[in-house]
């Protein structure tokens, strides 16, 4: 499972001009599901979002988190995520998952974050979405629950960390 998580200080997500998530300050965040992924994934994923003290403190450092501030997120399920761009000009998504198993992980990640106390909004899973939001920072994250301590996944090592994406050591 892949998060890309933007500290915000507003977003919303609208589906055929109809305004279906919106959020002040807090994290906008894209996930995507790909085979492998579990329900320890979507778990992980959550707690990483409404943990990971990215939001400033009253000195300007990064030291809260969402569940220090009461902030909160924007869910936005994103399967281009999981794009193959290494041949050709099209992207492949034959790495994403289907929506039938993406969905209620998804969900998951919704439901785990609404039980640790933060408050959610969301997109609509597999419409066409409109994002709106107002980056601060800018802060950008990316997650992949394959680097999660005790998780060997092909995708373990970070991005441009020497490895290809089948996880081949590269010049």
């Amino acid at each position: 499972m892949r998060a890309v998580i933007q500290r915000v200080r507003g977003a919303l997500v609208e589906v055929a001009g109809e305004r279906v998530g919106e959020i002040g300050r807090g994290l906008a965040v894209l996930i995507g599901v790909t085979h492998e992924d579990s329900e320890d994934d979507a778990v992980w994923i959550a707690r990483k979002i409404a943990e990971l003290r990215i939001i400033a403190d009253d000195e300007g450092r990064m030291n809260r988190s969402l569940v220090d501030t009461g902030e909160a997120a924007l869910i936005v399920s994103q399967f281009t995520l999981f794009a193959d761009t290494r041949s050709g000009r099209r992207p492949g998504f034959t790495g994403a998952a289907l929506p039938s198993v993406a969905e209620p992980l998804v969900t998951s990640v919704i439901i785990s974050l609404r039980s640790l106390g933060i408050p959610v909004a969301t997109g609509r899973f597999g419409a066409d979405m409109t994002i709106n939001l107002v980056a601060d920072g800018p802060v950008t994250i990316l997650l992949d629950s394959a680097e999660r301590p005790g998780k060997d996944g092909l995708r373990g090592a970070p991005l441009g960390a020497g490895k290809d994406a089948r996880g081949t050591a590269t010049a």
